[in-house]
Formats: structure tokens, sequence, C-alpha cells
């Protein structure tokens, strides 16, 4: 979800989630300078119950505080450039798409987070003492404002080459693939569908077709969507945007009376898998109580309270979602992977063609 983020995360709950959370965490611009205190940066997206970061800070001894750096790929990028003094003792949101860049910089020392023998194998990665945790997992899709496409008497999109079609010209809002996990994730997805050659091609097409271009998740799903509550404030006229499959539950949830169906709708032959981590990073001043901070991110505690919060999927085979969250969920049976290899080979390369291809 970065932005689960995300993410990832990731939706246009985040904001509300984290004032309450602010309230019990603080933030600021450097690592607690106590042994009583762990930090925690992440992108912005991220969020929890104000009861369950207590409940933390009750059982483990440790007051949370939590750092924003902005989208998941500004958030790593900032880890990078300050990994030896960081900004403080873990890092959430790096997710499969940045990942190998996080490794390769040495950001994360080794630590087998407690209880991971629960989360599900296909979640797992870097060996029996990882250096990095996964936390939860969600589907990059396309979304659709359903009251748009009645409107118009056009039938929504289900695949990526839908998209290409003048019937959408001038309707899809993504985001920037150098900055946001969720449009490179949409630049991936792209690449396993079309191939290493073929994707430039598609991105053309797009281009010509009016895809429209913004930094951030936020600025596209809570400005220029408008099938979101964010976007029909702010006059959004873009009905298709790249977001979550996780999205159009939290669009019904805080929406009054809650509908029997969602306002917004999945195109789910565009969806791309994204699983997002957490690190105790390499020069924490607090590993102590990063450690436990780690051990808690896995717990069922923190897992079950997630997808109403970040509207993710929790990864520990054990967790029992909200039901409310359950009953507006959309099944992605086969959304677009890439093995991380792959992803760490191609990822800057196509960033930078992407970007000379589509942003110039």
């Amino acid at each position: 979800m970065s932005t689960t983020k995300k993410t990832a995360a990731v939706t246009l709950t985040a904001a509300l989630a984290l004032g309450t959370l602010a309230a019990c965490s603080g933030s600021g611009s450097s690592a607690g300078s106590d042994d009583k205190t762990v930090t925690l940066v992440s992108h912005d997206s991220f969020a929890a119950s104000k009861s369950v970061l207590k409940r933390f800070e009750k059982e483990s001894g440790y007051k949370v505080r939590v750092l924003k750096d902005g989208d998941a790929g500004e958030a790593v990028n900032k880890a990078i450039l300050t990994k030896d003094h960081p900004q403080g003792d873990v890092l959430f949101g790096v997710d499969n798409t940045l990942l190998s860049r996080a490794l390769d910089n040495g950001l994360f020392q080794r630590y087998p987070a407690k209880d991971l023998n629960h989360v599900l194998p296909e979640y797992r990665t870097d060996g029996k003492t990882p250096r990095v945790t996964p936390i939860d997992t969600g589907n990059i899709c396309v979304n659709y404002d359903k009251k748009y496409f009645t409107q118009h008497h056009l039938a929504p999109p289900k695949t990526l080459t839908d998209l290409s079609e003048p019937a959408y010209k001038n309707l899809l809002v993504t985001e920037n693939a150098s900055t946001s996990s969720p449009g490179l994730g949409f630049l991936l997805g792209s690449a396993a569908e079309y191939g290493d050659s073929g994707w430039p091609g598609y991105w053309k097409k797009l281009k010509a077709n009016g895809v429209k271009v913004v930094d951030t998740w936020e600025q596209a799903y809570d400005q220029e969507f408008s099938g979101s509550a964010g976007g029909r404030k702010a006059g959004g006229d873009r009905p298709l945007v790249v977001s979550y499959a996780s999205s159009p539950p939290a669009e019904a949830i805080y929406t009054s009376p809650q509908p029997k169906t969602a306002p917004t709708g999945v195109a789910t032959g565009t969806c791309f898998r994204q699983t997002e981590y957490a690190g105790l990073l390499a020069h924490a001043k607090n590993p102590k109580g990063g450690k436990a901070l780690l051990d808690f991110l896995i717990s069922t505690t923190f897992q079950n309270d997630m997808p109403l919060n970040m509207y993710v999927d929790p990864v520990r085979k054990d967790a029992q979602p909200p039901a409310l969250y359950r009953k507006y969920a959309v099944q992605v049976d086969a959304p677009h992977t890439m093995a991380a290899a792959k992803i760490a080979d191609h990822r800057d390369p196509w960033v930078k063609a992407w970007t000379s291809l589509v942003l110039k």
C-alpha cells in the first residue's frame, strides 16, 4: 500500500487516523533521545488506532513517536541520505518495488521478529535472519467512479489495454513512478503485462490518450479523482485513478449512511501485488525499542487493527480482518507480480525511461 503504504498504503481515512495518532505519538525531526521512546519513520499513510498504540506503550514500556516523511519513495530516499544518523529507529513503508534499493544501501540491521513464523511464507524474504519484516499486502489497481460511468452509459475499463482505448481518453490520473510507490507499481504492472520491450509502447498510447500524472497518491486520489470524498470536494474530474483494491471499502465505510455497495469499483485486470515491510535502521539509537516495535507490528493486535486504518491486508495467516472491512473488500484473483531480482535490475532504468517518455 506508499503509501501501503501506503500503503501501501493508503486511503482517504489516513489523514483522519493520523490526527488521532499524533495525539499519542508526537512528531519531529530526529530520533528519541532516551531509551523510553521508539521512533517510527513512515510514509504519510501510516495509521493505527490510538488504543492499539497505547496497548503497545503499556506492555512494552516504550512511548511511540511517529515521523511522517512523505510518499514511500520520498521516505526511502530520505532514509538513505540520513542512514549514518537516522531520523528514527524503525522504517515502515518500504515495499517490494523499492526494497532492493533499501537493502543495497545498507539501511537495515538483521532482526528476526517474534512470530515471524506466523507470517504467510509468500511474504517473507531475506532468509532466516531477515533485514526486513513483512507487515501488510495489497493490490495497486485502477479504481473507477461508478456514478460517472453510469451517467455516461459507459462500461468501466477492466484491463490495462482498455485504458488506452479512445472511450477512456482524458479520464485516468496516475502517480509519478519516480516519487510514488503506487505509480511505480502501476509501471511495473504494465511491464509484467507487456514485457520488457513492450511497456514503452503501451505508455505512449496512454500519453496520447490523455493520462494525467501527479506526484503523490494523495494528490491523485483525494484531489483529482471524482469518485473519492476528497476529490468531489476539490472538484476532481478524473473518474479513473491508480489506487488500491482496498480503497472502495474506505469510501463505503466512511459514507453516512453506509451504502450496500461501495461507490467506487476496481478494474481487477489492472492490478499489481504490493507488500510493505518495516526494518530496524542500521544505526538506530534505540535498537531494543525498535525490535519491540517490529514484534508488535506483526502481532495479531496490530494486524487485526490495520485493515480499517490503512486499508491494507494483514500478512499473518491467523489474522482476522474486521467484518466491516470484509463486507466491502474487492477480491483480486490474479494480480500482476514481478520477481524481486527483476525489479532490482530494471527499476531505475525503467523509471528513467518512463520519465523521459511520459513527463517530457
